[in-house]
């Protein structure tokens, strides 16, 4: 019985974890780029979205932004329950991230003191290219409040050249 009230518990606040972490984001992410929204759509495989000029037209730029919580390593596959309920019955099947559904993937991660967030910005160009379920994040520290990724997170040529700089692939 404490296991499962143990695993309850641990449950309800992964969960609580999971929206805190996609609120916290929007803001960081309002105070710098202003246009921010997250998304209220309860099977979009997106959790935010960033609509801003883009640079050579006045045309407007859509990036859409998965958040998921990172302590060690981020992952890139969404479509599953977390939280209290794992026994989520649907017919929504697991999908790892790509940039068919999101443009990049925010990994939040807390930091000791859990008072500020480190966030590490994982183009989904480089989750392709990779072709792994997630990452450490000893092997991205190069992506760590990496802003000029998120900005460019749609630039194939820019992420790979980057990402080639940054012995990233």
């Amino acid at each position: 019985m404490v296991d499962e009230l143990d695993k309850s518990t641990r449950g309800k606040q992964a969960s609580i974890d999971g929206f805190a972490h996609e609120h916290i984001v929007v803001g960081i992410l309002m105070k710098k780029f202003q246009n921010v929204s997250l998304v209220d759509l309860p099977l979009s495989s997106y959790d935010i979205i960033i609509a801003r000029k883009s640079k050579n037209s006045k045309k407007e730029d859509i990036i859409r932004v998965q958040v998921k919580t990172a302590k060690k390593s981020i992952s890139f596959i969404g479509g599953s329950r977390g939280g209290i309920d794992r026994t989520y019955k649907s017919n929504v099947k697991t999908y790892t991230q790509s940039t068919k559904i999101s443009d990049v993937i925010v990994g939040i991660q807390p930091t000791a003191k859990h008072d500020s967030f480190n966030l590490f910005f994982v183009p989904t160009i480089l989750v392709e290219k990779w072709g792994q379920k997630s990452i450490s994040l000893n092997k991205i520290q190069a992506l760590k409040n990496n802003y000029e990724m998120l900005e460019n997170c749609k630039n194939h040529k820019f992420i790979l050249k980057k990402a080639k700089e940054l012995n990233l692939i």
